[in-house]
This record gives structure tokens, sequence and C-alpha cells, in this order.
């Protein structure tokens, strides 16, 4: 059946289209659109819908909002990422994408409302990191609605980015490494900063260590989950960021013997509380075993401790990973060692993050080579 058009009115048209019988009900199935223009309009639109139903590629519009589209994508996203990567997800759609074009049809998204928003965005202050990040998410939505026939192409594939503009990393050198934990030993979570240095764990990976996940005898210790504080309050064990970063790693025999200090004084802490303490088997816990803030933690001790230490306030806490990696590096370990430390995904992404560190790498590599190789230069 060839499509209809049927006037509804001064320079309004409605094309009509047999799409076929329901599966389940044999209904039959139209496709309805209403053409604001001349008939020339409604004709070249029917042909065009008529072409790609005959090919099989026809896709009905969705009448489903994008802020309703995306609610139903995280839902079934639980099951494939993370629950920390699913309430980044939620996070970012929600502060981002829902309350600018959230209420607009999903068939409707056009590639250019994508790039207005993420100008608007950068206007805003976001840095080229977070709207890239953003994007990921968005776009990968919009891939499985492409998937499920509700979209015809991705728009977001369409826009252009900003470009990442890489921030200068901070690191400790060996001088100031030294002060830090020289000044961190004064703290009640001196041993937390050194062992956040030694070990290169992330902060919610060894706020979310427990003493089973700790070898005392051998020396060793395994990330097996993180920490993870929801919003609005609330706290729960998490899967690790990548299964690569389920890793064990040796602890030296001085950082061991001050954990088995610090496990004791845990212990007393412990007793002395009674039934007031909140025994969570954690390594590192506030004083009534309850898991311990990072906010707190970073405004009350960490930043104290630089200060003593002479380090610049813009130093992070998450920096003391960069310095175990950029020391380990500089000191001409393994980038392969590293990398299995650090727990990444591959050395690639250890190489590329930690660039800073390889041209005196490379001299080093120089002058090694040519101390095996070298020779006299004599005369004939």
């Amino acid at each position: 059946m060839a499509g209809q058009i049927i006037p509804r009115g001064e320079r309004v048209w409605l094309v009509r289209v047999f799409l076929g019988r329901d599966p389940s009900t044999s209904k039959r199935r139209y496709h309805n659109h209403t053409i604001h223009g001349n008939k020339k309009d409604a004709e070249k639109y029917r042909n065009a819908v008529l072409r790609e139903r005959d090919l099989g590629t026809f896709i009905e519009p969705s009448t489903t909002t994008l802020s309703e589209y995306l609610n139903q994508w995280l839902e079934t996203s639980k099951a494939r990422v993370t629950e920390r990567t699913h309430r980044d997800y939620t996070d970012l759609l929600n502060r981002y994408i829902k309350p600018t074009i959230g209420n607009k049809r999903l068939s409707d998204i056009q590639p250019l409302e994508i790039q207005n928003l993420y100008s608007d965005l950068q206007k805003r202050g976001l840095s080229a990191r977070t709207v890239r990040f953003t994007h990921t998410v968005l776009s990968s939505s919009f891939k499985q609605a492409v998937k499920w026939r509700m979209m015809v192409q991705n728009p977001a594939s369409l826009v252009d980015l900003p470009k990442m503009v890489r921030k200068e990393m901070m690191s400790l050198t060996p001088e100031q490494a030294k002060q830090f934990l020289e000044k961190a030993q004064e703290d009640r979570f001196g041993i937390l900063f050194h062992f956040a240095l030694i070990t290169g764990m992330r902060p919610e990976e060894y706020l979310g260590l427990q003493w089973k996940d700790v070898d005392l005898k051998k020396g060793v210790v395994a990330i097996q989950r993180t920490l993870l504080w929801k919003r609005g309050g609330g706290w729960n064990f998490g899967e690790t960021k990548t299964p690569r970063s389920r890793r064990s790693i040796p602890l030296p025999i001085s950082l061991a013997q001050r954990l088995t200090e610090h496990h004791r004084k845990q212990a007393e802490e412990r007793l002395k509380m009674g039934a007031e303490y909140q025994n969570y088997d954690l390594v590192f816990a506030s004083q009534n075993g309850a898991p311990i803030m990072l906010r707190n933690l970073v405004r009350r001790h960490f930043k104290p401790v630089l200060k003593e230490a002479g380090i610049p306030k813009t130093f992070r806490l998450y920096d003391l990973r960069h310095s175990c990696a950029t020391l380990l590096l500089a000191a001409q370990e393994n980038p392969k060692v590293v990398s299995e430390r650090l727990g990444h995904a591959n050395i690639i992404l250890t190489l590329d993050t930690y660039s800073h560190v390889l041209p005196s790498m490379q001299q080093s590599a120089s002058e090694k080579l040519e101390n095996i190789i070298s020779f006299k230069v004599g005369t004939l």
C-alpha cells in the first residue's frame, strides 16, 4: 500500500504509511506524521518513509522523552557496571543532561543541541575532562537506543569535544617524602599516610581495607574492595575500579611493623569503647571503628601535616599515589611492576600518565647502554 497524504488544513498534511501487522495482535500498524508546508514536502517525506520501510531500515520516532529513556538505560546498566560507576553515571546525567534537554523527545535530539550543551557546560566552568566524561556516558546511552531501534543514529557521535589540557601532576620529591612522613608520625593517621605513599593505593581502596586482607607475617596486603560514601549519607563496600585493581602488594618490613603496632593500639581502643565500638574490621577507622570520611581526613589531618612539612596546600591526598609511582619510576623501577602496583588496566595507561618521568629514564638508559658497549677510540 502506498502512503496516504491527507489534507488537514491550509499547508498542513497528514502523511500515513502502512507498516505491516503487529506480530502479537495482527492489527494493522501505521506511521502518522504531520507536515507543515506544501504537498511536495509531504510527498518527499512519504517517499522517504516508504523507501526506508521497504529496505527494513525505518524506525518509528519514539515519543519517549530523553529523561524517561535515560532512566530505563540506567536501570538496565546496573548489571553491566559496578555500583560506583552506576552512581557516577546517574549523577552526571541528573546534573548536566536532564535539566537542559531531558524534556525533549528522544527521537528529536539533534547533534547541534548536544554541541550547544557541551559549550554551555564549559562556560559554567566545567573542565574538559568532565565534559568528555559526560559525553562518554550520554553517547553510550544513545548507542544502546540505536540497538533497541529507538533512534536511527547516535547524535552524540557527530559533535566536537573540548580539547583535553593535561594538568601538571604533583608528586613529592624524595626529600619532601621524607619530611612529610616525619611530620605525619605526630598525627593519629600518620600510619595511613605512610601506607598510602608506599603502596600507591587509591583512597577508596585503603579506606575499605580490612584486617583479613592483611598478612602481617608475610608482609602482603590484598585489595579486594573499596569504600563508597553515598550521596545524602551512609556508606557501603563496593567493587574495585577494574578487575586489575584486585591485586596484592608486598609491604616493606618497616611498614609491616608499624601496622602491627597500629593493630595493637586499635584493639586497645576497641576494648575501651566496648559495645559502642563499631567493628567493621577496618584497618584504618575512626576512633569508634566507623569508616573514615575522606573530607574530614583531608581537612583535619592531611592538610595540617602538609603545612608542618612545608608542602604546598594544593597537594592532594590522591597525589600520594602519584608520588609513589613517580618515585619508583625515577628510581628506574620496571614500569610493568609500577603498573601492577597501581592496579592500572594496562601498562600503556601507566606510561601515558607518568610520561613526565620518561625523559630522565631515557637518559639513564642511554648511559647504561654506553657503559655496556663502550670502547676506546684509538689511532690506526
